[in-house]
């Protein structure tokens, strides 16, 4: 049977040699001509080269392969320039890269990476490693060991979970046997990549014996970005590859840099790269390489078509930050001023870059005290200011200005954008209302100052940005004009507002209605489809719309301040969150007394006492109330007296005067059934037969609340079905009906918590505690107060004491508690 593939390795590179050394013999035919002979003979070229004349005569009829330095000396004995001898130095190695692959009938002897042979020559060819010519015995030299890695910082600390994840990758590089090991190091400017990255890689220099490279890419610098032709000479320059061998072609030096490296230990460090583009061509192809790259952008296309591994750094926490401060500026000068010192790390926002300016300012001045540095960074007229300096490398505003500038202009339009959002964070239909610009075109720039590091999805569809970035985005902000900043602002407002309207006609039943204003062109709000979608966004933007009422307040927009502090209202009470029910509510009272607007001011009384009922402020809550009802009469509103009339009886009931809170309910219910408001009716109703349940009256009591209940089920209100259970609760409690009692709290319990309302749920059960306690079941009360406590723990003080007083009861009784 015939191996067909017997003998083709050396036909195959047979053919492409042979053209070579046809090539090199024409080219003696030329050199000879222009000296005016008609041939070069072999004896000419052993006296211009210093190679035996025997040698020669095996290398050029392709009975021997020639060694890459013979190859660089005839050529140069032939007039061939040095440009020339690249291209041909290229062409060569991969002749003989062919040759020693498929082991031809003249492969050279194996590589000894091992040996280190100093040799002016220059370096051995590519991968053969030291070795002896054949015809001189003469070794070949081996390739020198780079050591380009940059000092270490000395003051450097922290990062230790980063610090072991980069080890992980050395412990991959010993594992791995196909490709090399790539890391993508990567976060906001000033955060301390480069500075990990060399102190990790000086740590590890003897993990690599054959060298370690770097390279400032300069991705984000004030000077040029470093193409990859110049990166690739300077690492063919750390080899001491002779000039004349290095081809003009990039594709050929990559292939010889890729060659150099084959089969060494080698740490590479691209640092500062600008993207992927930048990075590939530098890359080796030996699984015998560590590589990595830092870089402001995330680098996606690395990770997904090379593997690299990303890392991210983050910013510094308040004990990282401390160590680093301290590191620098000593722990005596540390202890002395504490409070100095959280002021620092405060205003540095956890960015070492902003640490080590803020340390060298208070180094160079060791007698000024840290709380006068601590004073200049907080009262300086712009935040970056005292974080400037004459070299760019220490400015964090340079800093940022660098990472900035490299993003399309919409990205950069979106982050300077980002200056007047007034929350932690902001969602993207936020920021399409802010931008005046569609949900797609949004995300497209979003995804462009994510990979740059210019703001954060710290949860999915949410952004922000650290403090010292939102800064300068303020800065580049406030640079435009005045109505640039004020259309945006009004973008902004409407998106907040008509999101929290529409959502809060979801949670409750509207109080009345608060007629809005129509949207400015370019605002998308929020779409819900459920009360659940309309409760997981106030949640989500809880802190921003506190925030958002502020900010109308402050910027002009006194409307959008107290309509949007009333369409805050359902969600703050259902939530517990009643100190900042009180505190927007004021903002909303000043902003409709600057308006000059009665029927706004009365709704922010009406709500202020809402909230202080619910704080226990009895008196204040009843003066709110009572202010409202004269400016509601004052605008003949019967809707809104009916409501202020029904927030009147509830605190008359907390205070337990139930005389007075009937008599309000029944006003309350007289106006509503004339407005023809029939949930406010059927709310009113229940309210009417708690205050007869109080007076004692429990026949009266049933008869009113199983009316509203009947009613409110057919309107589908439950909130006002849970609250009426509650009642109808009571009333059988009181009777002695505890079965029943119990059955009609669970009940309410239930109904609370699809609303997703703590506090009703916690009050809920804790009556099912106190009716099953009397009821002689202690242990099931136990369990139902301890869900109680553990909600109001967090937003009732007092109830919670009261709770924690009946378990110590039950304790006290002798009784075991599960």
């Amino acid at each position: 049977m015939t191996n067909s593939h017997a003998g083709s390795s050396t036909a195959d590179s047979g053919e492409p040699e042979q053209e070579l050394l046809a090539e090199l013999n024409r080219l003696r035919i030329r050199a000879a001509r222009s000296r005016g002979k008609a041939r070069l003979s072999l004896q000419d070229l052993a006296a211009a080269t210093g190679v035996p004349r025997s040698s020669l005569a095996n290398y050029l009829n392709g009975n021997s392969v020639m060694p890459m330095d013979v190859l660089d000396r005839l050529l140069l004995a032939l007039g061939v320039t040095p440009a020339q001898a690249g291209a041909w130095a290229t062409r060569w190695e991969r002749v003989v890269g062919e040759r020693l692959a498929t082991g031809g009938p003249h492969r050279t002897a194996a590589p000894d990476t091992d040996r280190r042979v100093a040799d002016p020559a220059g370096p051995a060819l590519p991968g053969t490693g030291p070795q002896a010519d054949p015809a001189t015995d003469r070794p070949q030299p081996a390739l020198p060991v780079p050591a380009q890695l940059p000092a270490a910082l000395g003051a450097f600390s922290g990062r230790r979970e980063l610090l072991t994840e980069l080890d992980g990758l050395r412990a991959d590089l010993d594992a791995t046997t196909t490709a090399p090991v790539i890391a993508v190091v990567t976060g906001t400017a000033g955060v301390g990549k480069t500075t990990m990255v060399i102190h990790w890689a000086q740590r590890m220099r003897e993990h690599f014996p054959d060298g370690q490279l770097h390279v400032n890419l300069r991705g984000f610098d004030r000077r040029a970005p470093v193409p990859p032709s110049d990166a690739i000479r300077h690492f063919l320059d750390a080899f001491e590859v002779p000039r004349m061998r290095i081809p003009g072609d990039l594709e050929a030096q990559i292939n010889l840099f890729r060659s150099l490296l084959t089969g060494r230990r080698l740490l590479m460090v691209l640092d500062n790269a600008r993207d992927a583009d930048q990075v590939r061509p530098l890359l080796p192809g030996s699984a015998s390489c560590l590589v990595l790259v830092t870089s402001r952008s995330q680098l996606p296309g690395l990770v997904a078509a090379e593997g690299a591994r990303p890392i991210a750094v983050p910013l510094l926490d308040r004990m990282e930050s401390r160590t680093l401060l301290g590191r620098r500026i000593g722990a005596r000068r540390m202890a002395a001023e504490p409070d100095a010192v959280d002021g620092l790390i405060d205003r540095c926002a956890g960015l070492p870059l902003a640490i080590a300016v803020v340390a060298a300012r208070a180094a160079t001045h060791p007698h000024f005290p840290l709380a006068a540095v601590t004073a200049e960074l907080r009262d300086a007229p712009r935040r970056l200011d005292p974080l400037a300096g004459t070299d760019s490398r220490v400015d964090v505003r340079a800093a940022l200005s660098c990472s900035y500038q490299q993003v399309s202009e919409p990205a950069a339009r979106l982050f300077r954008l980002c200056g007047l959002f007034p929350g932690p964070d902001i969602g993207v239909a936020a920021l399409a209302s802010l931008a005046a610009a569609t949900v797609v075109e949004v995300r497209a720039s979003l995804a462009e100052l994510v990979q740059a590091h210019l703001v954060t999805e710290h949860r999915p569809g949410r952004f922000t940005c650290h403090d010292l970035l939102r800064a300068y985005a303020e800065e580049l902000a406030e640079a435009e004009p005045a109505q640039w900043r004020r259309a945006a602002t009004r973008r902004l407002l409407d998106h907040y507002l008509h999101s929290a309207h529409d959502a809060e006609l979801l949670l409750q039943p509207p109080r009345g209605p608060i007629s809005l204003a129509t949207a400015a062109p370019g605002v998308v709000p929020e779409g819900f489809t459920h009360r659940e979608s309309a409760l997981a966004w106030f949640a989500a933007e809880h802190a921003v719309l506190v925030a958002a009422v502020d900010l109308a307040a402050g910027s002009g927009h006194d409307t959008h301040a107290w309509q949007l502090a009333a369409a805050l209202v359902s969600f703050l009470d259902l939530r517990g969150h009643w100190h900042d029910w009180t505190s927007t509510q004021h903002i909303a009272l000043s902003a409709a007394r600057r308006l000059g607007d009665p029927a706004a001011e009365a709704h922010t009384h009406r709500f202020l006492g809402g909230a202080a009922t619910r704080l226990g402020r009895y008196g204040d809550a009843r003066e709110h109330q009572q202010r409202a009802l004269h400016l509601f009469e004052g605008l003949d509103d019967a809707l809104h007296q009916a409501f202020t009339h029904r927030s009147l009886g509830w605190i008359a009931d907390q205070a337990d005067d139930h005389q007075t809170a009937l008599r309000n309910d029944l006003r309350a219910l007289e106006l509503f059934r004339r407005a023809g408001h029939r949930i406010g009716e059927a709310k009113t109703l229940n309210s009417v037969g708690w205050c007869h349940a109080q007076l004692g009256d429990h026949r009266a009591a049933v008869a009113y609340c199983e009316q509203a209940l009947a009613m409110l089920n057919e309107l589908g209100d439950v909130d006002g079905a849970a609250v009426t259970h509650d009642s109808l609760g009571y009333v059988h409690r009181m009777l002695g009906e505890y079965d029943r009692a119990a059955e009609l709290y669970h009940r309410t319990r239930e109904l609370y918590a699809s609303l997703g309302d703590r506090h009703g749920e916690a009050t809920a059960d804790t009556n099912l505690g106190d009716t099953l306690y009397e009821a002689g079941d202690h242990e099931g009360a136990a369990v139902a107060w301890r869900r109680a406590l553990a909600v109001f723990d967090d937003i009732d003080d007092q109830k919670a004491k009261r709770i924690r007083a009946s378990l110590g009861n039950i304790a006290s009784t002798g009784h075991t508690l599960g």
